[in-house]
């Protein structure tokens, strides 16, 4: 193939390639190569100029390399630098002074390379966990050998997922095969939650977060929102907050939204303050939005029952102990709705009083969002594709129960239309490895926790610890407040909200309805909870790593903002949430 560069090498059998060095080549056809002999591939091209005549008179077809079209080479351009799609590079052939070389170099990488497998002490652990427990604890008399020894694989299989052994789908999945080859459970009992309703809603709930990153219309709805309320630092934060709160019903997964669509806005909202990651010019302005975005996060994803995985897990837990939830959808919107607004409303301007940027104006992030838009261009088919599909299955959602339409099914019609119209293709949907992942160990926490209850684990557990709460003479309202506070406080020993509600919302619901907390109030608060930990540490959730990642906030201030704002989102919900239950007869 022949090629114009900037600085080419001329055209003879010896260097009849492009340097690795060349910057930039605009191929123009293919012919074949006019020597007669075969090109041979010398290390060291020399490289020369193009010639005077040429620079004068450059052909028509690199009329394209004008300043103008140069310009979007500049970085300054690309203000928010979206997530663009993932693009495969062809790497350039590179000669080799020996033959052994590549061997050679084979042979290193694969001794740099870490061992695979199982961390040794984590597995011995978790395995030891479910050990004593099945062999060395006294079995109550009122649970059966069966009961006990899917209890002791559950906890091994817990104790894994807050160990980390191996990764959480294959540790999970050696739970699986732990249950079937002990004969705890049958093949197809241990593999009935893959066909679960639920669960698959989460994993379709993935891909259509996909479809948001991938057609920039998550971008698109944050840059308008700066556009109109950038002019100051705490409008700026409330701009991004919003936004978040009207894209996570039809975008749920927390990290999704963090990583593809705000993160890359903050960086370059702060990048263009001066305000640089790891330096101490973070604190003029990324630190605050940082620590504001991703506090407001937790009430973003409570606000709506499809903003993050975990909410449809709780629900589907709570069916399962005999507390289902009528309009779900709805329901829940319902009795969030109060408490997550106002949470909503109070976390960036209490952060800005409690953990105050330098910078308090940002006059320029409205012009910087209009020229983002200009270069975005009009809203594109996709976008409208994307708009109408997901509005499709918010109706559904919160009408699905008059039509008779699961939510489910309501999911599955919209993924099928973004199929259809190539907004979103296979591939897109086979390379969502965190929503076949998702798929795996939900659906075998799901399965163990079913069963326990079937089995009479759960009543049993419930039952000895209300007992125990009864013994000091508590009254509901007493239980129910110490067992919230207990479940969010345990949670600063787990790296995954999923996680925690796979492993603990069952008992803690138990616990509460054997106190006498009324069934819905307990099942619908356990639910908002887990949304509200998720900004506790810096490893709590998906997107506490992706925000603290950035390299904005220092760890300390992680820790103490992440247990001062849990304080003051406890006193909002308990206060608020309780006068606003009370009026809408939960108790």
């Amino acid at each position: 193939m022949e090629s114009f560069a900037l600085y080419s090498p001329p055209f003879t059998a010896a260097t009849a390639v492009v340097s690795s060095s060349s910057r930039l080549s605009v191929h123009l056809r293919f012919r074949p190569y006019p020597s007669k002999s075969p090109p041979s591939i010398s290390p060291k091209p020399t490289l020369r100029p193009l010639s005077a005549a040429f620079l004068r008179s450059p052909p028509s077809s690199l009329s394209c390399l004008s300043a103008s079209c140069l310009s979007l080479f500049n970085p300054k351009h690309l203000l928010f630098n979206p997530l663009s799609k993932p693009t495969k590079t062809l790497k350039a052939i590179q000669a080799s002074s020996s033959n052994n070389e590549p061997t050679t170099t084979t042979a290193a990488a694969a001794e740099s390379k870490p061992h695979g497998g199982a961390k040794i002490i984590p597995l011995v652990i978790s395995v030891s966990v479910g050990l004593i427990v099945r062999f060395f604890v006294p079995k109550p008399p009122e649970v059966s050998v069966q009961a006990w020894q899917l209890l002791a694989i559950f906890l091994s299989t817990i104790a894994g997922l807050v160990l980390s052994p191996l990764p959480v789908g294959a540790w999970a999945f050696l739970g699986l095969t732990a249950s079937v080859v002990t004969r705890t459970l049958t093949f197809s009992t241990a593999f009935g939650a893959f066909t679960n309703e639920v669960i698959w809603l989460i994993v379709i709930s993935f891909f259509f977060a996909r479809g948001f990153v991938k057609t920039g219309l998550g971008d698109r709805i944050a840059t308008y929102f700066v556009k109109w309320l950038g002019k100051s630092t705490l409008g700026l934060s409330y701009g991004l907050t919003v936004s978040e709160a009207l894209i996570a019903p039809a975008m749920p997964s927390t990290t999704a939204r963090a990583g593809g669509v705000f993160l890359p806005i903050i960086k370059s909202l702060s990048l263009s303050a001066g305000s640089k990651p790891g330096d101490q010019s973070a604190k003029k302005l990324g630190s605050y939005l940082v620590q504001s975005q991703f506090q407001s996060a937790g009430n973003s994803s409570a606000l709506f029952l499809t903003a993050a995985a975990q909410n449809l897990l709780c629900l589907k837990l709570a069916e399962e102990l005999g507390v289902v939830i009528a309009s779900p959808w709805v329901s829940w919107f319902v009795a969030a709705s109060l408490p997550a607004i106002v949470s909503l409303l109070a976390t960036p301007l209490v952060l800005y009083k409690l953990y105050p940027p330098e910078t308090k104006d940002t006059p320029d992030a409205p012009a910087m969002a209009t020229k983002k838009l200009d270069l975005m261009g009009p809203v594109t088919r996709n976008e409208w594709v994307m708009v109408s599909t997901m509005l499709l299955a918010v109706s559904l959602w919160v009408f699905g129960d008059a039509l008779g339409i699961a939510s489910v099914v309501a999911a599955m019609l919209g993924l099928s239309i973004l199929l259809l119209l190539g907004v979103l293709d296979w591939d897109d949907c086979l390379s969502e490895k965190s929503a076949w992942d998702t798929l795996a160990w939900f659906a075998v926490l799901v399965g163990m926790a079913g069963q326990l209850t079937n089995l009479g684990i759960v009543t049993w557990m419930s039952d000895s610890v209300a007992k125990s709460l009864m013994s000091f003479s508590l009254s509901w309202p007493a239980a129910f407040c110490l067992l919230q506070a207990a479940y969010f406080l345990i949670h600063y020993l787990f790296a995954s909200q999923t996680g925690h509600v796979g492993a603990l919302y069952s008992a803690f619901l138990a616990m509460q309805l054997a106190s006498g907390v009324p069934g819905v109030l307990a099942a619908l608060a356990l639910a908002y909870n887990t949304n509200l930990f998720g900004a506790l540490t810096h490893y709590s959730s998906g997107q506490a790593a992706v925000y603290y990642g950035a390299g904005f906030v220092d760890l300390p201030d992680v820790f103490r903002i992440g247990f001062i704002m849990a304080l003051i989102n406890a006193l909002i919900w308990g206060v608020v949430g309780s006068l606003w239950w009370k009026f809408l007869g939960l108790y």
